[in-house]
C-alpha cells in the first residue's frame, strides 16, 4: 500500500503529513468504525476486508517501520528501524537475570532454611515421635 492509500483510508488529504499521534487517532476512529465484532454475520466478510485494509493503511503510516516491497508488489516483511534498545540492548541479557536468580536462589535458601527449623523444633517437643508411623 501507498502512502497516499493510506493517508486517504484513515481519512487525511493524499499529500498531507500527518503526525503520529494523528494517525493514530484517527486508526482508532477508523478501527472502532470498522471492526468486524460490530457488524450481522452476514456483512462480517467485507468489515474484515475493510478492517484489514485499515490496519495495513496504519502499518504504513506509522514513523520507525519502513516496509519492504517485492518485485510482484506485495509486502514481503516489515523492518523496524531507528528503534533504540535500552541500556546497550541484546549485551545485557545476563545483568537482567541476576536480581532473578538471587530472589529464587535467595528464597530457595530461606525456605530450606526455616523448613529445617521447623523440623528441630518438632524434633524437640516429641523426640520419640515418628511422623511416617500412625
Amino acid at each position: 500500500m501507498l502512502g497516499e492509500e493510506a493517508r486517504v483510508l484513515l481519512g487525511f488529504l493524499p499529500n498531507s503529513k500527518p503526525s503520529s499521534s494523528q494517525v493514530k487517532a484517527a486508526y482508532k476512529k477508523k478501527a472502532w468504525e470498522t471492526h468486524p465484532d460490530r457488524f450481522p454475520v452476514s456483512q462480517r466478510s467485507l468489515a474484515e476486508s475493510n478492517f484489514k485494509l485499515i490496519s495495513e493503511a496504519y502499518t504504513c503510516l506509522q514513523p520507525g517501520v519502513r516496509r519492504e516491497v517485492s518485485a510482484s508488489g506485495t509486502y514481503s516483511r516489515v523492518v523496524r528501524t531507528g528503534v533504540p534498545r535500552a541500556y546497550g540492548g541484546s549485551r545485557n541479557h545476563a545483568l537482567i537475570g541476576i536480581p532473578f536468580l538471587c530472589v529464587v536462589l535467595g528464597t530457595i535458601a530461606l525456605g530450606g532454611s526455616s523448613a529445617t527449623r521447623a523440623y528441630r523444633r518438632q524434633k524437640e517437643v516429641s523426640p520419640s515421635h515418628n511422623p511416617f508411623l500412625p
